[in-house]
């Protein structure tokens, strides 16, 4: 994906990436799944989404409304060419970085267990289905809490959609949160399957199609 309209994020820009995040997806359900201990989430979050910028810098893009970084878009876009070796070996490290923290951060191994039952809701597998290369993945969607109903979402998504319809593609997400599908369903989106596995949490799985 490119945009002329938005700021491409760049590396010296992680803390206030991981600041985001951080802010966004506390009380995700999600997370609060995958890490129902609210201390050790406070202390793991950051980590974990440092070891997710590191792979998306190498394998995505990531977009922001400005260089203030308000609200963030990373996507992936599944036409582009890509070197496998290099992907998977970004990919294993990123992972190998991640049980790190989980072990560090929770000892018991009760988080580490709890990530590696909730593989089903972090790796996006339900895209295979779709056989559509043409076809745009919006892995993060995310606005400061403060600055959300500023219209920073829709600025951000509506980037994505532009550039998907200029280059037929689809596009893909996932939302954890129930009351996110209506926001995408008003931009066109509709829900393919929804996920729910080993807890009790739905993922929705949506696409807009070309």
């Amino acid at each position: 994906m490119e945009s002329d309209r938005l700021y491409r994020v760049k590396r010296e820009d992680v803390e206030k990436l991981k600041e985001l995040l951080t802010a966004c997806f506390a009380r995700d359900p999600l997370y609060c799944k995958l890490i129902p201990d609210e201390d050790t989430r406070k202390r793991l979050m950051p980590e974990l989404f440092e070891c997710d910028m590191e792979e998306f810098f190498e394998t995505c893009e990531i977009y922001a409304d400005s260089p203030e970084i308000n609200g963030i878009i990373v996507v992936d876009d599944e036409s582009e060419p890509y070197n496998p070796v290099h992907y998977y070996l970004t990919e294993a490290a990123a992972t190998l970085r991640t049980d790190g923290y989980l072990i560090k951060e929770d000892p018991s191994l009760k988080t580490f267990w709890n990530f590696a039952m909730g593989r089903d809701y972090l790796n996006s597998k339900w895209t295979d289905q779709l056989h559509q290369e043409e076809r745009l993945h919006i892995i993060y969607l995310a606005v400061k809490p403060e600055m959300q109903h500023h219209g920073i979402s829709a600025l951000l998504l509506n980037e994505a959609i532009d550039y998907a319809d200029r280059h037929r593609q689809m596009i893909s997400l996932e939302t954890h949160n129930e009351k996110n599908v209506a926001f995408y369903q008003h931009f066109g989106f509709k829900v393919f399957g929804v996920v729910e596995k080993h807890f009790e949490l739905k993922q929705y799985c949506m696409i807009r199609e070309v």
